[in-house]
């Protein structure tokens, strides 16, 4: 995930992720692999962006997710800092970007697994559009969003406004990140990532703060 997360860090001093331009959320080929969005699926309208407030927790039923949430930031390279390897149920988000819920795409990372387990996002890739991700946030309320977009980018032509900008104008987003494709021994790293797209599709006002 190193890789990806360098570029993203290096993406994000270029350019305000909230402003980002829109990228299609069709299905892609070739470098950037859609895991795909099967035809005729009813995806709900966009929510208006609410009020920004920091996550606390993350659920993804479809696979299984029920995760807390810690902040990173930038490491000396300008990457975005990973979860610790000891917490490898944890998922970071960058906490000087867009808080879940505001407008633009609020970034998540976490491992795929470790040397002897899965870890937080080893299912991500299973994930497909129209699954819902509830964001517990740090004052008790429910940011909800519904996945549109699933890919699994290539290393060799990764484009970092494909996959961290926003995919419709003025909505509040989500991207999930993770390693994917085949992992390589010699350089103990994956050669892709997995990365989630959703958007905001609902709000529920503080009924999960004893979570």
């Amino acid at each position: 995930m190193a890789w990806a997360v360098l570029l993203l860090g290096l993406w994000l001093w270029g350019r305000d992720i909230a402003d980002g331009t829109g990228a299609s959320s069709a299905p892609t080929t070739g470098d950037i692999a859609a895991v795909g969005r099967p035809l005729g699926v009813p995806l709900p309208p966009p929510h208006d962006p609410i009020t920004g407030v920091a996550p606390r927790r993350i659920e993804i039923p479809s696979i299984g997710v029920a995760a807390p949430v810690v902040v990173r930031g930038l490491d000396t390279d300008g990457a975005i800092e990973s979860p610790p390897f000891d917490q490898p149920r944890t998922v970071g988000w960058y906490g000087d970007g867009t808080e879940p819920g505001a407008k633009g795409p609020a970034l998540f990372v976490g491992h795929v697994d470790t040397e002897t387990r899965p870890a937080v996002f080893y299912g991500l890739s299973a994930t497909r559009p129209g699954a819902k991700i509830q964001v517990i946030r740090v004052d008790g309320s429910v940011a909800e969003f519904t996945v549109d977009d699933v890919q699994v980018i290539t290393r060799e032509r990764f484009d970092a406004d494909k996959a961290y900008g926003s995919r419709g104008r003025g909505r509040a987003e989500l991207r999930l990140i993770t390693c994917g494709g085949t992992y390589d021994r010699s350089s103990h790293s994956y050669d892709a990532n997995v990365v989630v797209s959703a958007y905001l599709t609902g709000e529920k006002s503080g009924t999960r703060a004893g979570s």
